[in-house]
């Protein structure tokens, strides 16, 4: 009996030092694991454009990876390039928005001092210059972004990777049946099928989803009024990638050029409500017609892998963590021993969430109907 738990304790022990350790190897070779995982994304995303390519037009398959890759290249490119010039509008009004917001700040700060009859000596307007804060604010923002683009253009990894995973697809999918060899080939083929078709529809979902809640937003934005209306509405509809938080972020920086631009601050009021409007849309009618029934993740895991994997990785890791976590449900769900794991991802159904007594009054009122 000793030795059983002896060797019980052993493997939980073991199993926790390899956890550790892959978390380590994770953090340390992160200039490896993003671009791989960032060309393994945009691998999901082009790939039909190939299978196009070869099937309908016959392409050799060296000149249809060639010509995905210089698609997927030019379409985020020219993405970028739209972020960056509606970025530099909203940077080149930073003074202007800085100022505004500096004298709300002081007159609000005035009002409490005549109210309450504070002496400016106890006041802390003196001491807080609001204009100097919001103005590095806006420099460290726009220097993050910079170096991020650079980090971006800098990575040569990527479009070899991307290279790598569409012209050698044959050749990875042997490796991977020589790897596995006590599994069947269609077992195999079918997992890849899975994790492959659950990326695409996600991938493809999320940027449906993305661009209906941006063009939403920057319409509300654009009938208040309001400046860089493009910018603000698909930035808020970017940070849909983190749930439940990301809107409140998204909305509370066009309410405040709302109030530094408006001279009512009804129009604050009217952005956050519009913002609110479309995140009911979208969470209610948008995203359930367009991404249907794919696996899902229920929002607290959604929620928790998104911190942990911006703790291990930063900006990038938020980006790829919601796809990895689907990927890891398939392969849970699949695995006789992971089965349980794969359960606490996905979303629980009505009767996980129902209380025990209202599931007993409902089995004694069939058995009473009996």
């Amino acid at each position: 009996m000793n030795t059983k738990s002896g060797n019980f304790q052993n493997h939980y022990s073991l199993n926790l030092i390899g956890f550790i350790a892959i978390i380590f190897i994770l953090y340390v070779l992160k200039p490896i694991i993003i671009p791989l995982l960032l060309a393994m994304i945009l691998a999901v995303l082009v790939f039909p454009v190939q299978r196009f390519l070869e099937r309908r037009w016959r392409w050799n398959r060296l000149f249809a990876t060639l010509v995905s890759i210089l698609v997927i290249f030019i379409s985020v490119a020219s993405l970028l390039l739209i972020i960056y010039s509606q970025f530099n509008n909203f940077i080149s009004s930073g003074e202007d928005y800085a100022e505004k917001i500096s004298q709300l700040y002081y007159r609000i700060v005035g009002y409490f001092q005549e109210t309450f009859n504070i002496s400016k000596n106890d006041s802390i307007s003196n001491d807080l210059k609001i204009e100097n804060l919001i103005k590095s604010n806006m420099a460290k923002i726009g220097g993050f972004l910079s170096e991020s683009g650079s980090i971006l253009s800098n990575i040569i990894l990527i479009p070899i990777s991307l290279f790598f995973f569409l012209y050698f697809r044959r050749f990875l999918r042997i490796f991977l049946y020589k790897l596995f060899r006590n599994e069947t080939k269609s077992f195999l083929n079918k997992m890849i099928g899975k994790i492959y078709r659950i990326q695409r529809n996600y991938l493809v979902g999320l940027a449906k989803v993305i661009g209906i809640v941006g063009v939403l937003n920057t319409a509300g934005l654009m009938i208040l009024g309001i400046k860089n209306a493009i910018f603000f509405g698909f930035f808020a509809a970017f940070l849909l990638l983190i749930p439940y938080i990301g809107i409140i972020i998204g909305s509370l920086i066009p309410a405040l050029v709302a109030l530094a631009t408006k001279d009512s601050a009804w129009y604050a009021f009217g952005v956050i409500a519009i913002f609110w409007f479309v995140q009911v849309l979208e969470g209610n009618i948008i995203t359930p017609k367009i991404t249907g029934s794919k696996v899902s993740i229920n929002a607290f895991v959604a929620i928790l892998s998104l911190f942990l994997f911006s703790m291990l990785w930063g900006v990038f890791g938020m980006v790829v963590a919601l796809p990895l976590i689907a990927s890891l449900k398939i392969i849970f769900d699949n695995t006789p021993g992971l089965k349980a794991y794969g359960f606490l991802i996905g979303e629980p159904i009505n009767k996980h969430l129902q209380s025990e007594a209202r599931n007993r009054l409902k089995r004694w009122r069939k058995i009473r109907g009996k």
